[in-house]
């Protein structure tokens, strides 16, 4: 209880803090009615499962909630740090993801909700993001940057890697995808314009990683690698508890 009341101390502290005021993910406005609601459906069945999830495993696991809460307050900082893209005019700022490490401890599905919530607290207290677009936000950060990050992490400990390993490619990995999904979003707006959608994407795409997107995506990968690394090596018990390495582990839900 006392880590949970601190986690919560903790987000309202860094909400009061002050802070310039950048549109992170994709801003307000952006997106047209069509592709806002597209987005929103194509996000709802993920946020569904993953909440489903989380109820199961909540009964299952001691602690398990807790533990959603430090990972969510951990994604919620992650993506915390704008840093404007000039090339892209203000439409999309870039910064660390944090989903490549929660899709480790939680799982791709659980992954998703808790990256919607992070998402929603910062489009309703801090205007980064924002409600239209929060489908669109949910699909790239974390439906492609859970799913992309948990692949990553699932073929590095298939390949026997250190975990340090498991967290840096799952780190890089989740960026890359998250952005990917944000270039194709912005994209396909072009479409029916008369212009090309993947020399549209393609040129959002390497405004992001030319710019700051990469050398974010290499930082993200060393710190969820420590992180990984850091609880394999002083808490192990929680990756078996989770099952994410051999010994007691809960039966799959």
């Amino acid at each position: 209880m006392k880590r949970l009341l601190s986690i919560i101390f903790v987000g309202f502290t860094l909400l009061f803090l002050p802070h310039a005021v950048y549109a992170m993910h994709i801003t307000e406005g952006i997106l047209p009615p069509k592709w806002a609601i597209l987005w929103f459906l194509v996000a709802a069945p993920f946020v569904a499962i993953g909440t489903y999830k989380i109820k199961k495993r909540r009964k299952a696991i001691p602690g398990y909630m807790p533990l959603i809460g430090m990972i969510g307050a951990a994604v919620f900082v992650f993506s915390c740090f704008p840093v404007p893209v000039i090339a892209l005019n203000g439409m999309a700022t870039a910064h660390p993801a944090g989903t490549g490490m929660s899709a480790i401890f939680l799982g791709p599905f659980v992954s998703v909700p808790v990256a919607g919530i992070a998402l929603l607290i910062q489009a309703l207290f801090l205007a980064h993001g924002g409600l239209t677009t929060l489908g669109g936000n949910i699909f790239s950060m974390g439906i492609l940057g859970s799913f992309s990050g948990y692949f990553a992490f699932w073929t590095a400990k298939k390949l026997r890697l250190s975990p340090f390993w498991w967290g840096f490619f799952a780190g890089i990995v989740a960026d890359i995808f998250t952005y990917l999904g944000t270039s194709i979003e912005l994209g396909l707006l072009v479409v029916g314009k008369g212009d090309s959608f993947f020399k549209a994407a393609g040129e959002i795409f390497a405004a992001f990683m030319m710019t700051t997107q990469g050398p974010l995506c290499i930082l993200e990968g060393v710190v969820t690698g420590f992180i990984v690394s850091y609880v394999y090596n002083h808490r192990p018990s929680i990756l078996v508890e989770l099952g994410i390495t051999e010994g007691r582990t809960i039966a799959q839900i």
